[in-house]
């Protein structure tokens, strides 16, 4: 593996102004081992002005300058999807390790160029799989580790929201299944990755992708059922074209208890409270779980599950080892969503292929 000397510090080059600038930034200045020295966007003006304002040392109006600057060590991106492997390969190609948004790619082949680029480089890389990094979810995930309600008979999704693309009637690729986005590339590519994380792998589905009665081509509603490989059922429902919507609940039903993580607040990311019971229990009851980081940026609940990320993904640039959520992880799921888009079309159940099954844990 590329190793990078962290005594530098690392030199990291965020391609994107917006997600990158909101959130990428504050969540890796949160680790004295690396130091944000570039900003890339579209517009080579505006871009400077945000990057002055960020305290950024460079900017620059196309990525294919940032990721070739030699002070650049690191490359993190967040773009759309379509774009996205542009940079991540140009920057394997150089021998920077890649922090990637999800879904990693707008299609699996494309997909599994980048995951191979990563393994002919050697670099580290990952791809910001982030609500598995909440404590509440961690701490969920321990409980189910560890038997709190015995053996998994079935898990329930259910996420119900109104994003601001949907809201607006915005043609981009968070309303575009085409781009990679839509409700199932921008939110069901989170579900597939944490419920491979809390359950283990998915053996086979059927899904029904919809959009807006009046613009169906607006992608905004998926319906997935599943079963994984030990044996439970899952059931997903999500939409984001839901004014005043429920939130994300994800219920977890076992042969001795159930767990429930619910978050009916519009922040995706902070809100989710935990709950277990066991038999003979008649009620469920709260387990608290404190962020101290989360309680350093109360305006935005995605910056603390990022910063773990980003500390994980230093750790193994440093170690020179491959970090957990990396492309192989990504792969996985971009296959899992290649599947459910083919499932809808063919209208019947699709077991688990072989090739799906790369990154799985």
């Amino acid at each position: 593996m590329t190793t990078v000397p962290l005594a530098l510090p690392v030199g990291i080059g965020i391609v994107g102004c917006n997600y990158g600038r909101l959130v990428q930034l504050p969540a890796f200045r949160l680790d004295p081992r690396c130091k944000v020295v570039a900003l890339a966007g579209r517009e080579a003006e505006r871009t400077a002005e945000l990057a002055r304002a960020e305290n950024i040392p460079l900017a620059f109006g196309s990525w294919e300058q940032l990721i070739e600057h030699p002070d650049v060590h690191v490359v993190c991106i967040a773009t759309e999807p379509a774009l996205q492997p542009q940079v991540a390969l140009r920057s394997l190609e150089l021998g920077k390790p890649v922090f990637a948004e999800k879904p990693m790619a707008a299609d699996l082949a494309t997909a599994r160029r980048m995951a191979a680029a990563a393994d002919a480089s050697g670099c580290t890389t990952m791809v910001d799989f982030n609500f598995c990094e909440i404590l509440s979810w961690a701490k969920a995930k321990s409980l189910l580790d560890e038997g709190a309600i015995g053996r998994l008979r079935h898990v329930d999704v259910n996420w119900n929201v109104e994003n601001y693309a949907t809201r607006m009637r915005l043609s981009n690729w968070k309303t575009s299944g085409a781009e990679g986005g839509g409700a199932l590339g921008n939110f069901v590519s989170h579900c597939f990755h944490y419920l491979e994380w809390f359950c283990g792998p998915i053996k086979g589905m059927s899904a029904t992708i919809s959009g807006l009665p009046d613009k169906p081509a607006m992608e905004t509603n998926v319906g997935i059922s599943m079963i994984f490989r030990s044996g439970a059922a899952g059931n997903l429902a999500m939409s984001c074209a839901s004014y005043l919507g429920s939130g994300h609940r994800i219920e977890f039903y076992g042969e001795e208890g159930t767990l429930t993580l619910i978050n009916e607040t519009t922040d995706y990311m902070r809100g989710f409270r935990l709950s277990l019971g066991r038999r003979p229990a008649k009620a469920m009851d709260v387990i608290s779980v404190t962020d101290d980081i989360d309680l350093q940026f109360p305006s935005d609940g995605r910056i603390a599950p990022v910063s773990r990320l980003a500390a994980r993904f230093l750790d193994g640039i440093g170690r020179g080892v491959p970090a957990t959520n990396g492309f192989r992880e990504g792969l996985r799921v971009q296959a899992l969503l290649d599947m459910a888009r083919r499932a809808n079309e063919l209208g019947h159940w699709l077991d688990t292929e072989p090739e799906s099954q790369e990154g799985q844990p």
